[in-house]
């Protein structure tokens, strides 16, 4: 359990940067902090001097060449594959995810998923990250294996948005051509692993009993709702969904159109809603402002406009997408459409790393693919999304993302003496497209001190290092046997995927190939 937060506590001497700070110029100011919020920005004058606060009885954080930002925001991210990163090389989504998929596995023992919980977000501390939307499958899905990811945040210290995933469509029904393209015979490779319904409970009475749990585990965990995808979920399934969000207040997190397959489907299967998902979640209640959108990248204009006007968010994860072949998402014209942007690092075997500077980079950079044009997003479009424009995805901007009294204490200090801030031209330029994570020095959470001087203070982790390699173990043994499985399909999911390139979707998210 984290130790509370120092009563007072003022990080001196720092240059502030913030979504709110002009071209990127940052702030010269002391941060005078009381239990876990901030309570103060103090502007020094050039010669260093300004208001300050008495400081006997007070902890001091010396932020002397320190740049110092908010927390970020990790808005989309799975702790269920923490322990298959660098497994596979790039290849299309619809294989990639029958091998990451924990359906396909043997159920994980509690300690197991404690550990992979606790190394995922150990890794997201290391980058800045002091909030993370764990959009988690847990197979079966029970209290006890719910309450080891809980463990495993509070036993870091991180704050963790926390929604479990659910479905109840098959994947066979949901990939267009499978049914057509893969024998009879090897269908039940697809079934993933079997597990015997009884004395299994219901997901969504698990979902409930933690929502109506509310401070479960203290206030560094808030809840969400977690379809996994509209096109595998029942409209019933939905419903119960959009139920409980609008009873407790909670967003919703799903995932829309990652792959040209997937917005194939929609056109093919969901007429009535005039192939779009985005009108199939409006349907059941669900497109709203709590409604965040993982990936994006095959919507259309007029579902980008839906989106825009709803106050609905998207939380763009451009690693994951390249490295499953899914094309540039639409960053330009959601940002014109005012659409909400956060950020997500996506699961550990899809981009292998925990870095929001490899996703701000790569983000705003990427877009130019789609549009060459000069304009948005540059680095400070990039520094809100991964900062404010994550917190609002959980309803959260009035508390986290910005420097500003009253909001929470979850600060990051930069070492200014890393080459890459050397000289220090802009800030935000060079945190965006510089900066990989080396020059990471302190992670605040709540007031507390979670990592100082590059070392996490809350775990030992070379203890935890030891107990993953020793899990390890048993896991590549059961990640082996999954692997082969799916290679055993592979020539009918290729088959499968050559299908889908015969359809005209009358737009195109890569270069050179619709």
């Amino acid at each position: 359990m984290a130790t509370a937060a120092p009563h007072r506590t003022l990080v001196k001497g720092g240059l502030l940067l913030d979504a709110n700070c002009t071209d990127g110029v940052p702030l010269a100011a002391d941060i005078l902090i009381e239990g876990v919020r901030i309570a103060a920005i103090l502007p020094r004058d050039r010669d260093g001097g300004g208001r300050q606060p008495p400081i006997e009885g007070m902890q001091i954080v010396d932020a002397t060449d320190r740049l110092v930002t908010p927390g970020f925001f990790n808005a989309h991210y799975h702790s269920h594959d923490v322990f298959l990163k660098g497994w596979f090389e790039p290849s299309p989504l619809e294989m990639w995810v029958l091998n990451a998929l924990p359906r396909s596995y043997a159920p994980r023992s509690v300690e197991e998923i404690r550990l992979r919980s606790l190394l995922g977000a150990a890794e997201c501390v290391r980058s800045g990250i002091t909030t993370i939307q764990d959009m988690v499958t847990l197979f079966p899905l029970d209290a006890s294996r719910v309450d080891a990811v809980l463990s495993a945040y509070d036993e870091l210290g991180v704050r963790v948005v926390l929604g479990l995933q659910v479905a109840d469509v098959p994947p066979l029904d949901t990939v267009p051509y499978w049914r057509e393209t893969i024998p009879a015979s090897m269908l039940d490779l697809l079934k993933g692993y079997p597990l015997d319904a009884a004395g299994v409970p219901d997901p969504l009475a698990v979902i409930e009993a933690f929502c109506l749990g509310g401070g479960r585990h203290g206030d560094r965990v808030k809840w969400a709702i977690a379809p996994s995808s509209p096109e595998r979920c029942t409209p019933a399934l939905l419903g119960r969904l959009a139920a409980l969000a609008t009873r407790f207040n909670l967003p919703v997190y799903t995932h829309i159109y990652i792959s040209r397959a997937e917005a194939l489907n929609a056109r093919m299967n969901f007429g009535a809603h005039g192939g779009s998902l985005v009108s199939f979640l409006e349907s059941v209640g669900l497109l709203n402002n709590r409604l965040s959108l993982a990936h994006g990248v095959w919507l259309d204009e007029r579902e980008i406009d839906m989106l825009g006007r709803a106050g609905a968010s998207v939380v763009l994860n451009t690693v994951s997408n390249l490295k499953n072949k899914n094309g540039a998402p639409p960053v330009r014209p959601l940002i014109e459409a005012g659409v909400n942007l956060a950020l997500g690092c996506d699961n550990c075997s899809c981009t292998d790393a925990q870095n929001i500077f490899q996703a701000m980079k790569m983000t705003s950079l990427l877009a130019a693919i789609s549009d060459p044009r000069p304009g948005p997003p540059g680095a400070m479009d990039m520094l809100r999304a991964a900062t404010v424009g994550g917190a609002r995805t959980a309803g959260l901007q009035d508390e986290l993302g910005t420097l500003a009294p009253g909001m929470k204490a979850d600060l990051v200090l930069f070492d200014l003496a890393d080459p890459v801030f050397v000289p220090l031209n802009n800030a935000a330029r060079q945190l965006v497209y510089g900066e990989c994570g080396r020059a990471v020095e302190t992670v605040m959470i709540d007031g507390r001190l979670i990592m100082e001087k590059r070392r996490i203070t809350s775990i030992s982790e070379s203890t935890l290092r030891n107990a993953v390699n020793e899990a390890m173990e048993r896991f590549r043994t059961e990640a082996t046997r999954v692997v082969d499985n799916t290679r055993k399909l592979a020539p009918y999911l290729l088959q499968a995927d050559e299908k889908t390139w015969s359809h005209d979707l009358g737009f195109g998210r890569y270069i050179g190939r619709r």
